[in-house]
């Protein structure tokens, strides 16, 4: 249905005749905004994007799960606190232990830029609580180029990669596509995924039957592929049409401080975009944009040795479809933006049993998410004021109407208003300070509602409410001679926060407070030298305890963590580049859900990228160069993680990781 309305809208848009030709769009980093720009020429190392904005940015964490497919923090927030999408295209992983989150369905060599919005000033999108990340894919040219390479790593880590564009002024096209496996890695003791879970057995931290199978004990840790096609159409001067492909598939990934590995994670994501310029003097630009995303992900106790026998598989599938219209005007010295949102997601999951002598497969009575259905329709609109030369404010609101089905029953149904307001004074051309106050919401998902463990446990709370964050931001951002200065302040406050108590084991709603300070800057030291540094600090309290606990401290608020690094051109063929990562220790805790202090930790990473000549670019790199043993996430509970009473194990990072890529340009 979505699909036959997206035709019939683009054979009605594309008779309105216009003159004027399409332009691209250059995407500035604003006092409210990061961007991380060329992701797939700088992040090499692996395809976890995760892990590579966490090595960018102070303020962004990992919760660590595997050697890839790992989850995002960013101010002390994670899952639906946060929203992602992929060139527009909300994606939704199908885990409810968050083994395949939104950021893993799109590989770093894929990636043009990231642009990162903190705060809740983004009314287009259904669900910004605290944050959005907006992930923006390569876009074709009409010059023929490409490239070829081939990465290699520690843990015998291989990967080889290509892309080709190319075509003409009306039609341009784009294929990229990878392929890569990697072995279990080895953190700072020495230790890989086995041996990890044997000292977590012998911690009282992991039970026998977690420890994986002798004949498996050896599997890699991953084999992962992706190809991706994009078309652009130029339809007229000022029309144009984007249609774009995606398909990643994962194989055999282990998690090894979870009691199921993934036998596969397959995704789809299909986009189209019609874009339209200069139709009159109230559509500077018209925007259509549909899309829809599939994960399929199956996990399993095959490997470990409580499935020895018999193994449990939970799998779960979901599928988002999303529809968006938007409209860009100027009246005066307004640029106002006006839209309709649509989206639907369907979330289902089951599991079985099968029996390892004679293959019979046994479905379960239980089911862990009951086709469940979140219907959401939305209208939004924001105005761009330019007040005067040195003034500019940004107002948005936005209405949802949301209504979740479970096994087609009606059961909640949510309105939400959401609005900011953001200013900004440029005191000079040098100088500029900003304020924000915002309000947005999220829904409850399906698992914090209905979530069913397989011995039928409900763990899930169907009388949750909405989230509503309430938080206001502050900040400047200065220009020296040659010195570059940012930063924010912000306080957030949290009403109905959800958060998963241990004690009753299920979600329960909590007021919270949330609240920090980021700093970022670049001094040009030379010509051929430039110093990067930032540094991130939040804090995180509930109001009041869970029920049944004493405990105040709000999860997953990671400790202070500060970046410097350094990048020197020594001449224009080689170029060097050096980055220290430093957090202090994780003390302040919500140990009663499971949480542990955490040692800090120092990690000093080096790459060197070398011009060969003839399109030919040769890297060379080493992560965690002195080989420290360290954990960068904490053992929440909301996640389903190897615990022995009321411990936890906790993952360590990978210890020393040299990698190699050679590439070929053409």
């Amino acid at each position: 249905m979505m699909f036959r309305m997206l035709g019939l809208s683009l054979v009605c848009i594309t008779a309105i005749n216009a003159s004027e030709s399409l332009g691209t769009i250059d995407v500035e980093e604003k006092v409210d905004t990061t961007v991380v720009k060329d992701v797939r020429g700088e992040e090499i190392k692996s395809a976890d994007l995760g892990e590579a904005l966490s090595k960018e940015k102070a303020n962004i964490n990992i919760s660590r799960r595997s050697g890839i497919s790992n989850d995002i923090l960013i101010r002390g927030q994670k899952k639906d606190n946060i929203t992602v999408t992929i060139d527009g295209a909300k994606v939704c992983g199908a885990c409810p232990n968050r083994m395949d989150p939104p950021i893993s369905h799109v590989l770093s060599n894929n990636v043009d830029y990231v642009e990162i919005n903190e705060g809740p000033f983004n009314v287009s999108d259904f669900g910004s609580l605290s944050a959005d990340v907006k992930v923006h894919t390569l876009k074709p040219a009409k010059e023929t180029h490409g490239e070829v390479s081939v990465n290699a790593g520690s843990w015998d880590y291989l990967k080889g990669s290509f892309m080709l564009s190319g075509g003409t002024e009306k039609l341009r096209f784009l294929l990229s596509g990878s392929a890569e496996n990697g072995s279990q890695y080895k953190d700072g003791n020495g230790d890989d995924f086995v041996e990890q879970i044997a000292q977590a057995i012998l911690d009282g931290k992991a039970a026998a039957g977690n420890q994986y199978q002798t004949a498996y004990q050896e599997l890699d840790a991953f084999t992962k592929k992706t190809l991706m096609g994009k078309m652009f159409w130029n339809i007229a001067d000022n029309q144009e049409l984007e249609l774009s492909y995606t398909a990643n598939r994962s194989d055999n990934v282990l998690y090894p401080n979870t009691p199921m590995d993934a036998m596969y994670d397959d995704s789809d994501v299909l986009i189209a975009k019609y874009t339209a310029k200069d139709l009159g003097a109230y559509s500077k630009k018209l925007t259509l944009d549909a899309y829809r995303s599939t994960v399929d992900h199956p996990m399993s106790t095959k490997y470990r040795n409580a499935g020895a026998t018999n193994y449990m598989t939970s799998h779960l599938e979901t599928q988002m479809d999303g529809l968006k219209l938007a409209n860009i005007f100027d009246v005066n010295n307004h640029e106002i933006t006006a839209g309709l949102d649509a989206s639907k997601r369907n979330w289902d999951g089951r599991y079985y049993r099968t029996n390892v002598a004679t293959g019979v497969v046994t479905n379960l009575p239980t089911k862990s998410i009951d086709d469940v259905d979140t219907t959401n329709k939305a209208i939004f609109a924001k105005d761009k004021i330019k007040v005067s030369d040195n003034i500019s404010v940004e107002v948005g609101a936005r209405y949802d109407n949301t209504d979740i089905e479970k096994a087609g029953v009606k059961t909640r149904d949510f309105n939400d208003v959401s609005g900011y307001a953001l200013g900004t004074y440029s005191i000079d051309k040098s100088f500029k300070v900003f304020a924000g106050v915002g309000r947005s919401n999220r829904v409850p998902d399906a698992k914090e509602l209905y979530f069913t463990s397989q011995t039928g446990t409900a763990i899930g709370n169907p009388n949750l409410d909405n989230v509503t964050n309430n938080e206001i931001d502050l900040g400047f951002e200065k220009k020296f001679e040659n010195f570059d200065l940012k930063s924010k302040l912000f306080y957030s406050k949290l009403d109905n926060f959800i958060a998963y108590n241990a004690t009753s084991n299920t979600y329960e709603n909590v007021d919270a407070s949330l609240y920090g300070i980021e700093m970022s800057g670049s001094w040009y030291a030379t010509e051929k030298l430039i110093i990067d540094a930032g540094f991130a600090y939040q804090r995180g309290t509930k109001d009041d305890p869970l029920t049944g606990q004493t405990d105040t401290n709000l999860p997953d608020i990671p400790p202070f963590k500060a970046i410097l690094g350094a990048t020197y051109n020594y001449n224009d063929t080689l170029k060097l580049e050096g980055q220290l990562i430093s957090a202090a220790p994780w003390s302040r805790i919500d140990d009663a859900n499971g949480e542990q202090k955490l040692d800090g930790y120092n990690v000093v990473n080096l790459k060197a990228t070398k011009d060969l000549g003839s399109g030919l670019e040769f890297v060379v790199g080493v992560d965690n160069l002195f080989d420290s043993t360290y954990a960068v996430s904490n053992s929440y509970k909301d996640l389903t993680l190897l615990a022995g009473g009321t411990d936890t194990m906790v993952l360590n990072e990978p210890g020393r990781y040299i990698y190699t890529q050679l590439k070929y340009k053409f």
